[in-house]
């Protein structure tokens, strides 16, 4: 084991901030801005290389977490971004947008349910109108919902949400951007630890990460001679406002990972932007792990 770590190579056990954190409640959907400590979306350190020169991309559920993150990389790599948010977000989205414009890309906010069908058509018929096509895709908005008291707490409104954010949506947009997206485009679809080793009280959620696995799989062979590739992410705990808002004890969140501390989004996004790149061309199919150590198959 190294006795020291070259300044200029930062400690992944040390770079950002450990178990416990302060435990902290808001209401869902969580804000950034009272979140202790604030995420780092890569503000102050992303720089990019334009390997998404001039590529229009449509990310869902860019108003903050690993979606901002996203979204902020793809522009600092020469990206356009369409990107979704709930109405409730405005004003989370509208930072998004700040980063991506400061980059010098155009950024469209766009104010999106994706559980319902027609406004996934209109998003992607809205991103084709301001960005002429979709060359990536990623179906990241998701929604969670602890429940340690069982399945009994699950109810059928908390499943449908689940179920209709997570998997409906993802399917919607993808089927809808597919007929705009050219040879060499990309989805990427974000999955989730939760996907391979579930946790009881998020059963319902788990259960949708799963599905994405198989969805990406599947899909990945289905438009393979298109050109298209198809790919996931598989976060282990990340630190957003979906933490705050949606699980009861936050102080002890990522301690469970080998390097002992949640991830900051800024720490998903480059996976992204590799699988986004032309770097990538012959990989399709594939989950990339980013858990912190955690194995999966």
């Amino acid at each position: 084991m190294p006795a020291s770590v070259s300044p200029d190579v930062p400690d992944p056990v040390t770079r950002h901030p450990r178990s416990p954190l302060p435990d902290q409640e808001q209401d869902h959907p969580g804000s950034t801005e009272e979140m202790d400590p604030r995420p780092d979306h890569g503000e102050d350190s992303y720089c990019g290389h334009d390997v998404l020169l001039d590529r229009a991309a449509l990310v869902t559920g860019g108003d903050s977490g690993i979606g901002r993150a996203v979204c902020l990389a793809f522009a600092r790599e020469g990206a356009d971004i369409v990107f979704t948010h709930l109405p409730e977000e405005a004003d989370e989205a509208e930072e998004t947008a700040r980063l991506i414009r400061d980059a010098g890309r155009k950024a469209v906010a766009v104010a999106c349910d994706i559980r319902d069908e027609d406004q996934c058509n209109a998003l992607v018929d809205r991103a084709v109108s301001e960005l002429g096509r979709v060359d990536i895709l990623v179906n990241n908005a998701a929604y969670q919902m602890s429940q340690p008291d069982g399945i009994e707490a699950i109810t059928t409104e908390q499943f449908d949400r689940v179920m209709k954010t997570n998997l409906y949506g993802m399917f919607w947009l993808t089927r809808r951007a597919l007929a705009h997206m050219p040879r060499g485009g990309s989805v990427i679809n974000t999955t989730s630890v939760q996907g391979f080793q579930p946790s009881p009280h998020l059963l319902d959620y788990a259960m949708t990460k799963s599905a994405i696995i198989s969805f990406t799989h599947g899909l990945a062979q289905m438009v393979a001679e298109r050109g298209i590739r198809v790919n996931a992410v598989a976060p282990g705990p990340v630190w957003t406002p979906l933490i705050p808002s949606t699980m009861p004890d936050t102080s002890e969140f990522g301690a469970q990972s080998p390097l002992g501390r949640p991830a900051q989004p800024a720490e998903m996004a480059p996976a992204y932007v590799f699988l986004a790149s032309a770097q990538a061309s012959y990989i399709t199919g594939e989950i990339v792990n980013a858990t912190g150590g955690t194995p999966l198959p």
